[in-house]
């Protein structure tokens, strides 16, 4: 029985986790679980799966689940350091990275620098601090299994689930989000709630956004330069409305691999947790009669500059992944507040790209953590030109 620690057990990943767990209960026990907004669900999960250790981000929210009846069986923690005691809990081996943004960087890091079975959902560990998160799993002999449905394509497509000698390309497959065929005029008076609308994937408000602007996409090319040790020019993105192939690896034969599956995270959730063995994810099973075609198409970098972006950050490498990243998040959290236009993010980005991606890459937690706040604070100052 393995015993899991999930780094954001509120969010749509943990949620998906939760129920992958419930249907092997003699496969898997909740050791620890942590999460920020949703307390009254952590206090749920936490009476459900009575795990030993939760983690909230400060003491009115520990005051909380105490009032829900949390904490006789359940030891609270508090603030990142209770994040990162979770992380590296002597009595977990393995770890479900899907805390979203900079924030889940701290636990993810600490779990990797202590040999846990990683999960990473949390491609943000990778876009801001690649060499040091791959250099901290490789040291510390943490393995690292993707959960980003793309890359985790890309893994079971992959033999042993790593880039070998004839592998030419790997293909990262994109749904175009709800605007693909959208005007850059009418994109302009985007809302929010718009943006949100996935046509074919249910994930949190950020990463809707983000798979609104196709950043997500961009952020996932950074993510699989250091997860598959592959260079930029041997990454590509196609895009593919029905979100039916995940990934396709194109090796030196010609061969083209590719992952086809329902468009819901718990089959890559299952597949990583019962790794190598293959477990029941509760996902029905994929009807190619009912999908009946297959479309691609080359994606539109004049519509989607963020994915332009991404990759001019990939090609640059240094700070420029984490100085891009910081720049998005500020950005994106400055739409949903209805203070910039979805058009903006790009510009805000952009700028801030422009004035601090030239510099070196973090090369520790500490200097990594640099880089972000001084790229938020240009962003942030980008937002406020904007906004007046």
């Amino acid at each position: 029985m393995r015993s899991l620690t999930i780094l954001g057990a509120t969010g749509s990943i943990g949620s998906s986790t939760l129920d992958v767990v419930a249907r092997h209960p003699d496969r898997f026990k909740v050791h620890a679980v942590s999460g920020h907004h949703r307390i009254d669900e952590l206090a749920g999960i936490c009476q459900r799966f009575e795990p030993r250790l939760v983690a909230v981000p400060d003491d009115a929210a520990a005051q909380r689940l105490i009032q829900q009846g949390v904490g006789s069986r359940t030891e609270i923690l508090v603030g990142r350091p209770g994040l990162v005691q979770i992380a590296t809990s002597p009595d977990a081996d393995t770890v479900m990275a899907a805390i979203v943004g900079a924030a889940g960087l701290a636990p993810t890091l600490a779990a990797a620098r202590a040999g846990k079975r990683i999960l990473l959902a949390n491609k943000e560990a990778l876009v801001m601090a690649g060499a040091v998160f791959v250099d901290a799993a490789s040291s510390a002999g943490a393995e690292v299994l993707p959960i980003d449905s793309e890359h985790n394509a890309v893994f079971q497509c992959l033999p042993l689930g790593r880039v070998r000698a004839g592998v030419r390309r790997i293909v990262l497959t994109a749904s175009g989000g709800p605007f693909r065929q959208m005007s850059l005029e009418a994109m302009a008076a985007v809302t929010p709630e718009q943006a949100c609308r996935h046509p074919n994937w249910s994930m949190g408000r950020k990463i809707s956004v983000d798979s609104a602007t196709m950043m997500n996409k961009g952020l996932e090319l950074i993510e699989a330069h250091y997860l598959f040790r592959t260079p930029d020019h041997a990454l590509d993105v196609v895009v593919h409305p029905q979100s039916i192939v995940h990934s396709m690896v194109e090796y030196d034969d010609g061969s083209v691999l590719a992952q086809l599956g329902n468009p819901d995270m718990r089959t890559p959730i299952a597949h990583a947790m019962g790794y190598p063995e293959r477990i029941d994810s509760g996902v029905e099973s994929l009807s190619l009669i009912d999908v009946a075609r297959l479309d691609f198409e080359a994606p539109d970098y004049d519509r989607f500059r963020c994915l332009r972006l991404a990759r001019a950050a990939l090609s640059a490498e240094g700070s420029a992944p984490c100085v891009l990243n910081a720049a998005n998040e500020v950005a994106v959290d400055a739409f949903l507040d209805r203070r910039i236009r979805f058009v903006d993010i790009a510009d805000v980005c952009e700028s801030t790209l422009e004035a601090l991606g030239d510099g070196p890459a973090g090369e520790c937690l500490d200097s990594v953590m640099a880089i972000d706040a001084e790229a938020r604070g240009a962003a942030t100052h980008r937002i406020a030109e904007l906004d007046r």
